[in-house]
């Protein structure tokens, strides 16, 4: 039975005319007006429902054998894409570095870091991908600078046009040592200590809330904020889709002006485990999260926005990252006010509240949060990793790989894919003395350090068996390659019959379709170890995702499936499934083994 709506019908008066039999009758007046175009014929732009790839440069491909990553070898593997399928990449940051945190202190953010090429190299990367119809975005790193920078280096120096363009503070007397100093307020860096550090030069303290040698911009000197619009524009004239923006919950702090004229003290957690120069003792509530910093997002999109029109061409992103709670991840969207910030806030909630304890209603809660509190009209985005977290398989169990992938690849909007997990990959073990992660070495011990290191989900990705893993020809990586690389990398996978990488191209393909770009959905939990997901579209087929995440096998009731019907055909399963793609789906019972995940084609909803 059609709608009226879908009939072009519109409802003007709905009238009460009589009583039959206790029941009131009504007469519909309706006028019939041009039916909207269905879904299925409504654009998408590129951005809307892509699949973004993350490329961690210095571990992705080392074309001259030094042991690192560089722009030559990712320009060498740009067709891995295409036959993944995926439509987007974006580059942890290229630019010129001293690498005390691997490209996120930047020196200089219009030219590129020696070890990974040079312009040159960027524009043959960013002309071949293009050429191959894959759009390629930047990380951009607003929040800070090197120390090494010709900003700060001015800055610190009192260079007229440079005095404030970073956050300075003068010393506080310390009271019981006329002759001792304090910093400016309790604030603490993400990775340990005091956030603030002292200037010999200057004769002050400048805030870093990353590592010492990364300084924080100051946000409320209009002349940064020019300055980061430049930066933009040099990199968009050269090509560039867009921007993946780091770091944006840290881009403002507390005004002294409003506290009389100076910094004011972080409220304490009185939490006992933590120490005053550890993170956690502290609640960041002047230094993380401050609204003024959304006004900074959406200047910057007015101004991708403003170039578009000027430009024309396909459509220029910005993407933010901001570890937050979701009602202030959700103002990255925009406002209430009208006012419209990135394209999209990363959605991090796979990584930060999933976990291999997590139940399947876990999972369907996870998702209905992000979509219950995203603006109407938002797209949403998925990622089970990304290179400041243990890889998905590590945080989860290694059964849950193709699981993983097909909840990432299958739920509506953008689908990210970190390095590696396209095969699976998991973290690397690296030990104390071939640990280089700041945050590792300035927060941990040698006992302590695996608590907060990045370096084992950032080493090298595993091409093949050959020596380094087909990563390097080199005698030694910046970071030891995974043991299990003979077991787990791309050549072997595409060889095998059945891989995580072939599950992970028969999804990419899948998203093509009507029902998985334009069609409706339903997550559900049948029971604390299984959930379903079920996208469907009027007159395209439905597909059923239904993922046991638990450790032991569980037996469903496929008739408690919304909008399945038998019966149904297995398009891709895990890798240690028992069902394979063809076989036909038509009981009433259906056992998953742990882990195992089976994507199901089925009849178009009626």
């Amino acid at each position: 039975m059609h709608s009226m709506k879908a009939l072009g019908i519109t409802l003007i008066v709905v009238i009460g005319v009589g009583v039959i039999a206790g029941a009131i009758t009504w007469a519909v007046i309706a006028t019939r007006e041009p039916a909207p175009p269905p879904p299925e014929l409504i654009d998408l732009d590129w951005w809307q429902h892509c699949v973004l790839y993350q490329i961690y440069p210095r571990s992705f491909k080392d074309s001259d054998g030094n042991g690192i990553g560089d722009l030559k070898g990712i320009t060498s593997q740009l067709e891995h894409f295409v036959e993944a399928g995926v439509d987007a990449m974006w580059m942890s940051p290229i630019f010129e570095s001293p690498m005390v945190d691997f490209g996120y202190d930047i020196s200089n953010f219009y030219e590129i870091h020696h070890e990974y090429g040079t312009m040159e190299d960027f524009d043959n990367l960013l002309r071949r991908a293009h050429e191959l119809g894959i759009k390629v975005l930047l990380d951009f790193v607003p929040n800070h600078a090197s120390n090494a920078s010709e900003y700060f280096i001015k800055s610190e120096a009192m260079e007229t046009g440079y005095e404030d363009f970073f956050v300075w503070a003068d010393a506080l007397p310390d009271p019981n040592n006329a002759s001792n100093r304090l910093p400016p307020s309790n604030w603490v860096s993400q990775f340990a200590n005091s956030a603030w550090e002292w200037s010999d030069v200057r004769q002050q303290y400048y805030l870093h809330q990353f590592a010492i040698e990364q300084p924080d911009f100051n946000f409320r000197n209009p002349a940064v904020k020019d300055e980061m619009i430049k930066i933009m524009k040099f990199w968009l004239d050269k090509g560039v889709d867009g921007f993946r923006v780091d770091a944006l919950p840290y881009m403002m702090e507390a005004d002294p002006a409003d506290h009389g004229g100076r910094y004011p003290d972080d409220p304490l957690s009185g939490l006992a485990e933590f120490k005053p120069h550890q993170l956690g003792y502290t609640i960041p509530l002047y230094t993380k999260d401050l609204i003024e910093l959304y006004d900074v997002v959406y200047e910057w999109r007015e101004f991708i926005d403003q170039y578009q029109k000027d430009k024309g061409g396909e459509t220029r992103v910005i993407f933010s990252e901001g570890y937050a709670n979701v009602s202030m991840t959700m103002l990255y969207y925009g406002n209430e006010d009208g006012d419209i910030g990135a394209h999209f806030p990363f959605n991090f909630d796979f990584i930060r509240e999933l976990s291999d304890e997590s139940t399947a209603r876990d999972f369907a809660y996870t998702v209905l949060r992000w979509l219950t509190y995203m603006p109407a009209g938002a797209v949403p985005n998925w990622q089970t990793g990304n290179h400041d977290n243990n890889r998905a398989p590590s945080r989860f169990r290694i059964n849950m790989v193709d699981g993983l992938n097909s909840l990432n690849l299958l739920l509506p909007g953008v689908a990210v894919t970190y390095q590696g997990e396209e095969i699976g990959m998991r973290d690397g073990y690296v030990s104390w003395e071939d640990t280089v992660d700041v945050e590792a070495l300035r927060r941990g011990d040698n006992e302590t350090y695996l608590l907060y290191s990045r370096d084992p989900c950032r080493t090298p990705y595993h091409w093949n068996n050959s020596t380094n893993a087909g990563f390097s020809t080199g005698n030694r990586t910046w970071l030891p390659v995974a043991k299990d690389y003979p077991e787990i990398n791309l050549a072997k996978q595409k060889d095998d019959a059945r891989s995580h990488f072939k599950v992970y191209q028969t999804l990419i393909k899948l998203r093509k379709e009507k029902a998985l770009s334009h069609g409706e959905f339903l997550i559900r939990a049948l029971s604390n170890r299984t959930f379903y997901l079920v996208r469907y579209l009027r007159t395209y087929d439905t597909i059923v995702l239904l993922f046991n995440v638990a450790d032991a096998s569980d037996t469903i009731e496929l008739s408690r499936v919304l909008k399945l019907e038998l019966p149904a055909t297995v398009v891709v399963s895990s890798i240690h499934s028992t069902r394979v793609a063809g076989d036909t789906i038509d009981g009433e019972n259906l056992t998953l083994e742990a882990g195992e995940a089976i994507v199901l084609r089925a009849k178009p909803v009626s």
